[in-house]
């Protein structure tokens, strides 16, 4: 009988979090963008064992909801931006948190809030757990997107921080609340916002279509392998034998988004030269760190 309740237990636990993890979608921010995310995932998958690589196609093939969706992302790099593809279900806003996790910091000596939780890091913990332990395929399959994605996510430098002030005290969310102006595809000037900038890969990464429609397939795998190319998996600091270390990614973006990120660049200006050419040097290193670790993330639970 307690062996029969626990495993109730147990089974109540991973619905409870299927439940919420079904739910999730992005607040303001968004994360890198489709671009970004299939690029993640395209240098993942190059790097999968066998094993890990017929595990994926194979959860990757059941039809989870909502339907729709998923039957847009059968593939691992298709895949990546499943969790973004829900933004249009309003049902679908129960979890925005896990997208990210805003570790605060001052610049005027403001209080910071609490890094609330659950949160990115929670959401992998949770996750891989569900890949490694469930014995339910669909809850499985969900899980493996959700990782796809939030690997991705936990790479870009303003999805672990946000930037608290005395007119912030919550802070910007993740440089949402940062405008600056950039060139449109137009020849004019046009205005965003921080994050949405580092979203796209500073204007460099395969840009999304009309009604955030990803981009071709065709175009992922050179954007990946120009990532790849000034950033080798032999650098010691991927520590890719740490591969649930998920905390340390974050602190990771957390650094980079105060030394990189936000530096030299003032709410309502545009992005300097040098300033771009540190930060493409810096989301090129994310996103070929994010699919190594992620490749290697999967092959730790598929060895």
């Amino acid at each position: 009988m307690k062996n029969e309740s626990r495993r109730r237990a147990f089974k109540t636990r991973i619905a409870f979090a299927l439940i919420c993890l079904i739910l999730c979608t992005p607040t303001l921010s968004m994360g890198w963008g489709a671009g970004g995310h299939m690029m993640v995932a395209q240098i993942a998958f190059g790097r999968l064992n066998s094993r890990a690589r017929a595990q994926a196609k194979m959860l990757l093939a059941i039809p989870i909801n909502p339907a729709a969706v998923s039957s847009k992302s059968k593939d691992f790099v298709s895949a990546a931006h499943w969790a973004d593809d829900l933004r249009p279900f309003s049902a679908f806003d129960s979890c925005k948190p896990l997208h990210f996790i805003d570790s605060p910091f001052s610049t005027d000596g403001t209080a910071l809030p609490a890094v609330p939780t659950p949160n990115i890091v929670t959401a992998l913990e949770e996750n891989v757990n569900i890949l490694k332990t469930s014995t339910d395929k669909n809850a499985q399959a969900q899980a493996l997107r959700l990782i796809i994605h939030f690997v991705g996510d936990i790479h870009q430098p303003l999805h672990c921080a946000t930037r608290v002030d005395n007119a912030h005290p919550d802070g910007d969310h993740g440089g949402n609340l940062v405008s600056i102006m950039i060139l449109g595809s137009n020849g004019k000037s046009k205005k965003t916002n921080l994050h949405s900038y580092w979203d796209g890969g500073i204007d460099t990464f395969p840009k999304t279509g009309a009604n955030f429609a990803p981009p071709p397939l065709s175009e992922i795998g050179p954007a990946a392998a120009l990532a790849m190319a000034g950033n080798p998996a032999t650098n010691p600091a991927l520590k890719l034998n740490d591969p649930f270390n998920f905390s340390a990614w974050a602190d990771e973006s957390t650094t980079l988004a105060k030394d990189v990120t936000y530096k030299g660049i003032a709410n309502g200006a545009k992005p300097t030269a040098a300033y771009k050419k540190k930060s493409i040097k810096v989301v090129r290193q994310r996103v070929a760190w994010g699919g190594y670790r992620l490749a290697a993330l999967l092959n730790a639970i598929w060895p």
